[in-house]
């Protein structure tokens, strides 16, 4: 026998049945959001064992052996530390730099997206992939009727975790963002393009109080924005006219389209613009096939979101893709901001 070829053999077996069972990491983050196991390792501020841990959830009904696996799984996974102490009979559970992002009271937190990533409206119809594929549409609308966004209008609660989930994530992107990238040169007024209640260009607005901010959104979700010093709320439809502005913001909304709906949101943009020097700031996901970075991977789970959550065509797109869609829409001329985040910056510029 081939020694490496029955390795490699073996190898591929244990890759499938690994990345098959991949789901139970989600399942396993959600079930310890839920008891609440991660805030209550911070609120003590010390490693705990699983007696404080299962004394503190204070369930009289409680499955310590569960609670015990459950806690093995978490520290296999590298989303808690076990620690072990001579004079400590019991292991100690630790938070790391994983599980830190868990923490709920956190103003930069992923639990809402974790809660968001695994509920069960909006995970269910994964299992619609194939039929998505083989007959078109998406897999909300091969199994509820409706698209993902009717959805949100329908449910007060599964819109609630998104806004939640939404709202989370973008300080988290913001933050790096505004670590990273220069917004001295942006003159004038600065329309945050889908800007949901408005939290982006606020951040940006405080931090470069000299920009004018517009948050430009559709009416129910303008309807629910927050009063912002420095930003003006806008209702409209970025299909039909764009504020004019000397340039425009536009994070993880392109992401949303297919090239052709993108191109004509960019349009509106090159035929609203103030002065040719102004500039299109995209924040979005650039996906890069020869790479190997820290969030590269995460890209290609993010694509396969949009294939099957999204509107037909809304896709993640490497670099020569975003640059077909700008060109398209009269943008010949762009740069790529690399920022700590799952997202870049695409600055791109009429002349």
């Amino acid at each position: 026998m081939n020694t490496k070829e029955d390795d490699a053999i073996i190898k591929g077996q244990s890759m499938v049945i690994k990345h098959l069972q991949s789901f139970l990491i989600g399942v396993a983050i959600r079930c310890a959001i839920e008891l609440k196991i991660v805030d209550i390792i911070n609120n003590q501020g010390v490693p705990l064992t699983l007696t404080q841990i299962a004394h503190e959830i204070n369930s009289p009904t409680l499955n310590l052996d569960g609670l015990s696996r459950l806690m093995r799984f978490l520290v296999r996974k590298q989303i808690i530390d076990e620690v072990h102490k001579p004079e400590c009979i019991e292991s100690l559970y630790a938070l790391n730099y994983c599980s830190k992002w868990l923490i709920q009271d956190e103003r930069n937190s992923l639990a809402p997206f974790a809660m968001m990533t695994t509920d069960p409206i909006l995970y269910s119809p994964l299992v619609n992939f194939k039929q998505s594929i083989v007959e078109g549409s998406t897999t909300f609308m091969k199994t509820y009727g409706v698209e993902m966004w009717d959805i949100y209008l329908k449910e007060p609660r599964v819109s609630r975790i998104l806004n939640e989930a939404m709202a989370c994530f973008t300080r988290i992107t913001m933050d790096a963002i505004l670590s990273s990238y220069d917004f001295h040169g942006v003159k004038g007024i600065l329309v945050d393009i889908g800007g949901g209640i408005g939290t982006a260009i606020n951040d940006i607005v405080i931090n470069y109080p000299h920009i004018k901010g517009i948050n430009f959104d559709l009416p129910h979700v303008i309807s629910d924005a927050p009063t912002y010093e420095g930003v003006t709320h806008v209702e409209g439809d970025m299909f039909k006219a764009i504020p004019p502005a000397n340039s425009y913001f536009i994070k993880l909304v392109l992401h949303n389209w297919g090239d052709d709906k993108c191109v004509e949101i960019l349009k509106n943009c090159r035929d609203s613009i103030i002065e040719k020097t102004g500039r299109v700031i995209i924040v979005d996901i650039i996906l890069n096939p020869e790479e190997d970075g820290v969030f590269d991977d995460t890209h290609y789970d993010f694509d396969l979101v949009m294939l099957a959550s999204c509107n037909i065509g809304g896709r993640e797109r490497t670099e020569i893709e975003w640059k077909t869609i700008l060109e398209a829409a009269g943008f010949h001329h762009y740069k790529v901001f690399k920022i700590p985040a799952v997202v870049s910056i695409i600055e791109a510029y009429l002349d």
